[in-house]
């Protein structure tokens, strides 16, 4: 008989019995080899479905979707129509290679991410026909019966049939940091995910003790494929920039048609011959294309790029930085991305006083501070020694470290513990022979303490057990001094020292001691009443040590951070507090919103109080998401920083997603826009200041190069309109944009950030790429690039120049006009003077490149045969830099007068 399932089940809300007949398995001899190999042709493999990517073709079509690329296709087209070949291949060629860059680029962002991936299979024990088996996980179908021990990765959803202490590392799924006990027992239907205590997702990991469970979901089916499928539901947003260049793009064309149908008409007005009409048509729209500006976004986002890669990042989409530059909000998850997912003892109190401990993590670095800050001795308190003893000991855990990066295989909690012991000089590995190990009575969730009996060199027998404050208290009759001599306990002083350390929102824990007369004085009826309490242990997943000063800088940029995690309220709200989120004072209503809270909004409340909200707890992955789209309907731009399985919906969904590239789960990385390679939260601060000045940088040559354009089109209109020669020649005008746009304009893609660039908001998603001030800048450049170009070609007729040496003069006018502009444009307030001339030295190196470019299509024969151009005399070389100078002063004056407008941008 073959299993058929349909539509989901609540397997949680079953009994084993009921688990086990619907999955037609059997609870201890698991599925036959034959019935494995059905199901596995039946449900298909346990793996989630690969993400989908475009092909080689499609992937080198994207690179020409793009409206400034549509302009130039359709006038590289019209020029090739008219004959003129030399600017059609000119203009394709642009076309080509930013094509080739933006293609190369994303390459290599997709190689970076794919090197982060996890290579390592993942195997599983299971029970088939009753015996053992190792294999491979995505062979594991609906009834297999698999095994769980400390450190092993949870390989399918599976309802838990037997624990023995069986705990649980859902962070990556839930976000709750603490491992959760798990056990048999049925929970009701309506439960979360987080608290189906008697189900084991896919991808978690077991952190102590062991268990089996029957596999019921595989694949797209478990928890992790459902929030895959959230993933790919989600639909790729427009960044700023593309949204703002798209707008930027169509009013454009619309001015470029109609800036040609105008020249046209006033050509067939004055007589002028239909095609000599056109063709000045033609050549005023080619004139008029900024044929460099998309080579020149291209260019200045993989320039960002290559500085956010320093800061040890990895874009996959070229926009993703400057979207960060523009992001409003930043929702970041708590678990590993504010703090480090590593739990660490903060504080022991002992009967003899208080002990602060410095270091994160579970690396062995750190010292002990009593209350004047003072380093302490372990040997000198030996209530403190006894605890860290009892700490170390009295453990199932273990430290490993991996290039440096200390690690966890077990409960992260007796981690903690570990790691403050060898804080204190006491290696487990030494302590395991000088104390071995005899007995020991496990922790579980009714018993909520774990006892070991060792035996010490002089074979004398000692008790040790940590566990619930409340619990190991019930243990004790006596507490230990600093001589270690027992007195009697103090049972109020300890429960205020425990609430003061929960206060701190850290989670305590006692430690005690016995001198035990052999394995026959060991066990549950003979601990209580009988220890001598040595401490009290608090510890947190503590903060990451730059996240306060990285989240202080998001705020002072006008940028603002909430918090979005499946932890409870307490924890979230510490660790808000710790890293500035919240105030010690903020207690107001609304501040700290929990799942339920949110459940319970309307539609129509929902997006004002997620808008007025700090942090959000013990949410779902579905609600993470919803939580995105309502803040991006209020207008904000949405950045989601994350490493869990949990956080990929909201993470496609925002506008920039940021994932953990060390501690983030796979589905994660496949779901951002940008991966972390150092999983610092700092790195998020960099990428927003990076952000900003890849839009500075755009703006900045955007507002340099549309005056040449624009004033290309004016001098032809005008030379139409007046029905005298062209100034300057089609062949010409393309030199011109080609040339400047990229041994010019592109230098400003290294300018450096300007100050203060993170003391200002953010810029507004509404406000268009040029605003009002940088438009009348532009036009005020263009019409007095034009009149002076224009007035300086006939002074140059009128006294005899020949017409390909007026034409001359106006070229290198209209260049080294621009070259002084270009200083003036590498800031939009200061002067160029102010920021310094050889501060950036491409620039230098690009103004003597094109200096050699314009003697040579000035003197080089053969470019004077190609071009038009003619060689000119020094007198002309004085008129040009006098007038370009003329017209720098007029520029400078305007960016004087319009400076406090400006710097509010």
């Amino acid at each position: 008989m073959s299993l058929t399932l349909s539509g989901p089940t609540a397997h949680h809300g079953l009994a084993e019995h009921e688990v086990v007949l619907l999955l037609q398995t059997d609870p201890h001899r698991g599925l036959s080899d034959a019935e494995a190999a059905e199901r596995l042709i039946t449900f298909g493999p346990n793996t989630l479905p690969p993400p989908a990517g475009a092909g080689l073709f499609v992937r080198v079509l994207r690179q020409f979707h793009h409206p400034l690329i549509y302009v130039l296709l359709v006038a590289g087209a019209i020029t090739a129509g008219i004959g003129e070949f030399i600017d059609s291949s000119v203009i394709f060629g642009v076309v080509a290679i930013n094509a080739m860059v933006g293609f190369i680029q994303e390459s290599k962002a997709e190689s970076a991410l794919a090197s982060l991936r996890s290579m390592v299979q993942t195997d599983a024990k299971v029970i088939r026909g009753g015996h053992e088996h190792t294999v491979a996980s995505d062979c594991l179908v609906p009834g297999d019966l698999v095994l769980l021990d400390a450190g092993d990765k949870v390989p399918a959803d599976l309802r838990v049939l037997r624990a023995t202490e069986l705990r649980v590392n859902e962070s990556a799924l839930t976000g709750e940091s603490a491992p959760v006990h798990k056990d048999e027992f049925v929970v009701p239907d309506a439960a979360p995910v987080a608290d189906r205590h008697n189900m084991a997702y896919s991808g978690t990991l077991v952190a102590a003790g062991g268990g089996a469970g029957v596999v019921v979901t595989t694949g797209a089916e478990t928890e992790v494929g459902q929030i895959h499928r959230l993933v790919g539901a989600a639909d790729d947003l427009t960044t700023p920039l593309t949204a703002d260049l798209a707008r930027f793009s169509r009013i454009l064309t619309v001015g470029i048609l109609a800036l040609a149908a105008l020249t046209f008409g006033v050509g067939l007005l004055r007589h002028q011959g239909a095609v000599e009409t056109f063709t000045a048509a033609i050549a005023l729209a080619v004139g008029a294309i900024p044929e460099g500006l998309p080579a020149a976004v291209t260019i200045t986002l993989a320039i960002g790029v290559a500085r956010m890669a320093k800061r040890r990042a990895v874009i996959r989409r070229l926009p993703a930085v400057e979207t960060l530059g523009s992001t409003t909000v930043i929702c970041t998850d708590k678990t590993g991305t504010l703090t480090e997912n590593q739990m660490t003892v903060q504080a022991i109190w002992t009967p003899t006083g208080h002990v602060e401990v410095t270091g994160t993590g579970y690396a062995p670095q750190g010292s002990f501070l009593d209350a004047g800050e003072t380093p302490i001795e372990v040997d000198s308190d030996r209530a403190f020694r006894w605890s860290l003893l009892a700490g170390a000991c009295c453990n199932d855990a273990a430290l490993i470290e991996d290039g440096g990066r200390w690690d966890v295989v077990g409960d992260p909690t007796e981690g903690a513990m570990l790691a403050v012991a060898a804080k204190a000089g006491l290696d487990r590995d030494e302590l395991t022979t000088a104390l071995p190990r005899l007995d020991v009575i496990p922790f579980n969730s009714e018993r909520q303490y774990m006892a070991t009996l060792h035996r010490d060199a002089g074979d004398d027998h000692v008790i040790l057990a940590k566990g619930a404050v409340e619990r190991v208290l019930q243990l004790c009759d006596n507490q230990m001094s600093a001589d270690g001599t027992a007195g009697p306990l103090d049972r109020s002083e300890v429960s205020r020292a425990a609430e003061t350390l929960s206060s701190r929102g850290l989670r305590v824990l006692a430690t005690a001691v016995r001198a035990a007369s052999g394995p026959d004085d060991f066990g549950e009826q003979a601990l209580p009443g009988s220890l001598t309490l040595t401490g009290l242990q608090a510890m947190l997943d503590p903060p990451r040590a730059v996240a306060a000063s990285a989240v202080s800088a998001c705020h002072t940029a006008g940028i603002t951070v909430k918090m979005i995690t499946g932890d409870h309220a307490a924890t979230a709200s510490s660790v808000a507090t710790k890293v500035g989120l919240l105030d010690d004072e903020d207690r107001r209503p609304g501040a700290v919103l929990t799942g339920a809270d949110l459940a319970e909004l309307d539609s129509e409340d929902f997006g004002e109080s997620v808008d007025g909200a700090t942090v959000f707890a013990r949410v779902s992955p579905e609600q993470k998401l919803r939580l995105v789209e309502a803040l991006q309907a209020r207008g904000h731009v949405v950045a989601m920083t994350g490493d869990g399985v949990n956080d990929a919906p909201a993470l496609r969904q925002a506008n920039i997603g940021v994932a953990m590239g060390l501690g983030g789960t796979e589905v994660a990385k496949d779901a951002a826009d940008m991966v972390l390679t150092d999983d610092d939260f700092a790195t998020i601060e960099a990428a927003v200041e990076e952000g900003r000045g890849v839009f500075d940088n755009l703006t900045k040559f955007i507002t340099w190069t549309l005056p040449t354009n624009i004033g290309e089109g004016l001098v032809i209109l005008a030379a139409i309109a007046f029905g005298t020669a062209l100034p300057i020649l089609p062949t010409q005008i393309l030199w011109i944009n080609m040339t400047t746009a990229v041994a010019l304009g592109l230098m400003l893609a290294f300018e450096a950030k300007e100050a203060g660039i993170m003391a200002r908001p953010p810029r507004d998603p509404r406000q268009p790429l040029l605003t009002r001030g940088l438009v009348m800048r532009i036009l005020l450049v263009s019409t007095v690039m034009v009149a002076s170009t224009w007035w300086l070609f006939e002074w140059e007729l009128s006294r005899g120049a020949s017409l390909a040496e007026a034409r001359t003069v106006a070229l290198n006018l209209f260049v080294v006009i621009e070259v002084f502009y270009l200083f003036s444009c590498r800031s939009m307030s200061c002067s160029a003077w102010r920021i310094g001339i050889f501060s950036n030295r491409w620039i230098i190196l690009g103004v003597a490149t094109q200096a050699v470019g314009q003697l040579a299509i000035t003197y080089l024969p053969a470019m004077n045969t190609m071009f038009g151009t003619a060689p000119i005399d020094a007198p002309a070389w004085l008129r040009i830099l006098a007038v370009a100078v003329a017209t720098s002063v007029i520029v400078a004056v305007d960016k004087r007068l319009r400076r406090p407008r400006t710097t509010a941008r």
